[in-house]
């Protein structure tokens, strides 16, 4: 069963207890990325994990969220203008509409773009169709 979404929706981190977080749907992008003010990677009996800053709002810097994240590897990225990005892929639980899923992510600022986060098609296969003609079909 799909879960029919939008191209533009609002997702939630419950286990970081982050209500809602502006992402753009993206099928022509492979992995999801979510923009970070930095991120600090961390070695500890129990594995690798990412200590990540997230501005809470783009007017107001100043709020910010520490979480942490299991790193699960390191990737190399190519943006849409062609630049080749060395970022760390970290699981997090989202939610979208009435689905919570797991769901892998790179870090990267994305504070020059309209959409704080990104979701690719890895993380919306088997799960989510995407009726591009709507915004925010489970709300803003």
């Amino acid at each position: 069963m799909t879960t029919l979404i939008g191209r533009n929706e609002s997702v939630a981190f419950p286990e970081w207890n982050l209500r809602r977080l502006r992402a753009k749907i993206d099928t022509g992008a492979f992995s999801s990325a979510l923009d970070t003010d930095g991120y600090e990677i961390v070695e500890t009996p129990g594995g690798t994990i990412a200590r990540i800053r997230l501005v809470l709002s783009r007017r107001h810097r100043e709020r910010v969220r520490l979480v942490e994240a299991p790193v699960l590897r390191f990737t190399r990225v190519t943006s849409s203008s062609g630049v080749c990005e060395q970022r760390p892929v970290v699981a997090a639980l989202i939610r979208l509409g009435p689905i919570e899923k797991r769901i892998r992510l790179t870090l990267t600022n994305r504070a020059t773009l309209r959409h704080r986060m990104l979701l690719g098609r890895e993380a919306l296969k088997g799960t989510f169709l995407v009726d591009v003609s709507h915004r925010y079909l489970w709300g803003r």
